[in-house]
């Protein structure tokens, strides 16, 4: 697999501990190495589902020996705000993952909401292209599933932007193989997707339409 530029001192290796960095990423990934600049002891790390967000905090603890709080949205707002006011008296970093920031995660507490509104935000975005493709050469590896070049860069064109997409794109192509024992191919991959509804008809910048 070739992967793509990991600009920080974690994993490298395709393990279930490595973090692939593009465009959509990469900010997020340097607010983190920096996390000696942060104007407070907090960050809240913001991204989508699947989208390697509680991966990335652990490297992070990993690397500042700082806390991580993943799926605040579930967590007491009371420990959340405890745990923010404790990071800044120890000068112990403290990373808040959850899917979207306030507004959007919507917090009653107000001691803690104005403690949001003054923590900075690192974003994961949907992934682009160059993400995508390495996300899918990565995933059929691991599943051993012979899936050539021509056939991710046809997915890349063709699904949904997300890493649910992704995820799912791979389930349904590894059934398909397994079904009809065939090695992957485009026109396995658009019978299997079609039935499963996977396929979207978004068009790229390039001007490719869903062919």
């Amino acid at each position: 697999m070739t992967q793509l530029p990991l600009p920080l001192a974690w994993p490298a290796d395709p393990t279930d501990d490595d973090f692939l960095i593009s465009a959509s990423n990469a900010h997020a990934a340097q607010h983190l190495r920096r996390w000696g600049a942060w104007p407070v002891m907090a960050t809240l790390l913001a991204g989508p589902r699947k989208s390697g967000r509680s991966t990335l905090a652990r490297l992070f603890a990993q690397h500042s020996g700082g806390t991580i709080i993943d799926d605040a949205e579930r967590v007491s707002e009371a420990a959340i705000f405890h745990a923010w006011n404790a990071a800044q008296d120890d000068r112990r970093p403290l990373l808040i993952v959850a899917e979207a920031p306030p507004p959007e995660w919507r917090v009653k507490l107000p001691d803690l909401r104005s403690r949001l509104a003054a923590t900075p935000v690192a974003r994961i975005e949907a992934p682009d292209d160059a993400l995508m493709a390495a996300l899918f050469e990565r995933a059929f590896l691991r599943r051993q599933l012979d899936a050539r070049a021509d056939l991710i860069q046809w997915l890349v064109a063709r699904i949904e932007r997300s890493h649910v997409a992704i995820e799912r794109t791979v389930d349904t192509l590894d059934q398909a193989a397994l079904a009809h024992r065939k090695r992957l191919s485009i026109t396995l991959a658009r019978t299997a997707m079609t039935s499963a509804g996977l396929l979207t008809a978004r068009t790229r910048e390039s001007g490719e339409t869903n062919a």
